[in-house]
């Protein structure tokens, strides 16, 4: 399985569409603090951000579309600065963790328990395509992505990217369940001790 060319893009944008997106984006966030995902509609959407219906069908095909919009954008808001300066590729890989645990914590009380089940798992399923792509764009960045499908390695890049992104979440269905009783740091190290010895091991 490979996954779709859909970069976490860093280039700028128009600042019409930057600003455009930044009010959906906002919008959907404040939406999702006060109810429940799969309640939401994008009428609501389009009332909270001020946008016509027109406008947001330019930019996306539906509230899942901006929802995993809104976490590209996260996800390179929360990464840690230095992370893509890592020389190992390994660690380059798992360096969204820490960040994003962090992110979560710091705002794990404003959702106030109303995404519901189901909500949750729209977002991580979400979340577990953004991370996969991140990785995919990690290896591709460092020629690694290149490099192991030369080789032809009995792990595709895809397959552990996949890998990689499932395992985080699968660590974070887990600490929220656990009313987030450890620290950031060591849901990290969780998330590590799973993934860095299978990273590690993958011929370079």
């Amino acid at each position: 399985m490979t996954l779709p060319d859909r970069r976490i893009s860093q280039q700028p944008m128009d600042r019409r569409v930057q600003r455009t997106r930044a009010l959906l984006h906002e919008a959907i966030g404040s939406l999702i603090r006060e109810k429940a995902y799969d309640r939401i509609t994008v009428a609501e959407i389009l009332d909270r951000a001020k946008v016509s219906r027109s406008t947001f069908y330019i930019h996306f095909r539906d509230k899942d579309d901006l929802l995993t919009s809104s976490m590209r954008a996260l996800l390179l808001e929360v990464l840690s600065s230095d992370g893509n300066a890592r020389s190992d590729v390994s660690e380059r890989m798992a360096a969204f963790s820490l960040p994003l645990f962090a992110h979560i914590h710091e705002h794990r009380h404003t959702a106030k328990g109303r995404l519901g089940e189901r909500g949750r798992a729209v977002l991580h399923q979400q979340l577990r395509g953004v991370l996969a792509e991140w990785i995919i764009q990690t290896l591709d960045a460092s020629g690694h992505l290149r490099l192991s499908r030369s080789r032809r390695s009995a792990v595709s890049p895809e397959l552990l990217a996949q890998h990689v992104a499932s395992t985080f979440v699968l660590v974070l269905h887990w600490w929220i369940d656990h009313g987030g009783a450890t620290t950031p740091e060591e849901a990290d190290k969780l998330f590590r001790a799973l993934v860095m010895p299978v990273l590690r091991s993958i011929p370079r």
